[in-house]
């Protein structure tokens, strides 16, 4: 098993850790000899440096103007590579030339979405499932409607995340006045970290968490590749109901799931009660740039006063949201129709083959490997390492980006993310770099 030599890892550290945007940056005051009397939001100064994909993206471009000549590959950030297939943009197209016509031309639709686009959704990936159209509001993006759900519910109510989790949660909960102060570990006091990781097969010890008003809960999630079993869901919706919690239930991975794990969190009995789902046509349909998400809100959620959630969701998307694009909402329609699911079923398969190459890439030279069998995300461990180091090491010696696994949580140190999104001859020419580094 490949060990990095502790001597080489510093220096490296140095280049890739994120920045402090507060000390490189000049007031205006510094600049024009002026400024105004707003104070700045001081939830705001207690974001952690940069937003990590950012942050990465900055790396890669670092990376670029000093190895010019080199072949950068990224198994970095999660965004498809593949063309959206052609049932589905042709779709797009014939919407929005049909916008230079005057029988074709729409303006404003509504705020909750097409209403054909919310009936495909509750039927294609609700199907036995009692989920109503009118529960299922169309969005542009799942990580838009994480912060759409945080103004919901406002800066008092208390939240937990699993550890390692995607970096939206923490960050929206630190700007709304959710989180407290950060500490030296990087955990921020109002939050509940439920740790996950091969110690306990990716699920949280929910006897020693303690209560909280929201649980962000992603599966399969990301970073770690797990979907959790029907088991240790069902454990969730009892703790929530036990509780009188709410989960905020992060599906956006489902259609990757190959097992029997469950897609939904309404698979679960009385999760109609206390969970909402968002989800997203992103990562299945390579719908990154297109934007297109929703969320389901079931009419059973209620506060604690009786009064629906719903009613409440419906009013923030009405007043901060004119509607996802007509044009994105037509090429989701045709995603969910026959010939367009079949479409974009291929491109996950895709993904997922890439997912193999790379699991048995890292497996090949000795290190332990876990998700890329439900998720396009390998998550791989370096015992004793630094999350930064060894991210650095595969940067310069590979000329690969990939995520360190502390930019997700405390709990994902020594851990690397590998995003199986990417051209095939690029996986496999990664692929190759990893096995010559690691042996």
């Amino acid at each position: 098993m490949y060990k990095f030599p502790a001597s080489t890892l510093v220096s490296h550290a140095i280049i890739l850790q994120p920045v402090i945007v507060q000390a490189s940056f000049k007031t205006q005051k510094d600049l024009l000899g002026c400024r105004t009397k707003v104070a700045r939001n001081v939830n705001m100064e207690k974001l952690r440096n940069g937003y990590l994909f950012p942050e990465i993206s900055r790396l890669e471009v670092q990376h670029i103007e000093k190895y010019p000549n080199a072949k950068l590959i990224s198994l970095g950030i999660g965004d498809t590579t593949e063309p959206v297939p052609q049932i589905i943009t042709s779709s797009m197209a014939n919407y929005a030339h049909a916008l230079s016509t005057v029988d074709g031309y729409t303006g404003y639709g509504p705020e909750q979405g097409n209403k054909a686009l919310r009936k495909a959704i509750a039927k294609e990936f609700y199907k036995d499932l009692p989920i109503k159209d009118r529960e299922v509001f169309v969005s542009d993006g799942a990580q838009c409607d994480i912060t759409r759900l945080q103004l919901l519910l406002g800066s008092n109510v208390t939240i937990a995340v699993q550890d390692p989790s995607f970096p939206a949660y923490i960050d929206s909960s630190v700007i709304i006045g959710q989180a407290g102060v950060e500490d030296e570990a990087g955990r921020y006091g109002s939050i509940e970290y439920m740790k996950c990781g091969p110690h306990n097969n990716f699920f949280p010890d929910l006897a020693t968490t303690s209560r909280a008003d929201i649980i962000f809960f992603c599966s399969p999630n990301n970073p770690t590749g797990h979907a959790a079993t029907r088991k240790q869901l069902e454990q969730l919706v009892n703790f929530a109901r036990e509780n009188g919690s709410i989960i905020i239930f992060d599906s956006a991975y489902s259609s990757y799931i190959k097992d029997d794990s469950p897609r939904s969190i309404y698979e679960i009995p009385g999760a109609r009660e206390v969970a909402i789902e968002i989800s997203s046509f992103s990562k299945f349909a390579g719908f990154t740039g297109v934007r297109l998400g929703w969320t389901v809100v079931p009419e059973e959620v209620l506060y604690s006063n009786g009064f629906p959630v719903i009613h409440d969701f419906n009013r923030i998307v009405c007043t901060c949201f004119n509607g996802a694009s007509n044009i994105a909402q037509a090429g989701g329609l045709a995603c969910l129709s026959s010939e367009g699911f079949l479409a974009v079923r291929s491109l996950v398969d895709y993904y997922m083959e890439n997912a193999k190459i790379l699991v048995e890439t890292f497996a090949s030279v000795g290190l332990k490997v876990y998700g890329g069998t439900n998720a396009p995300y390998i998550w791989v461990h370096f015992p004793g390492s630094n999350s930064w180091d060894v991210c650095t090491k595969v940067l310069e010696k590979a000329h690969v980006i990939t995520i360190p696994g502390s930019g997700f949580g405390p709990s994902g140190e020594e851990f690397l993310r590998i995003s199986a999104f990417g051209h095939r001859e690029s996986i496999l020419e990664a692929s190759s770099r990893l096995k010559s580094l690691f042996q």
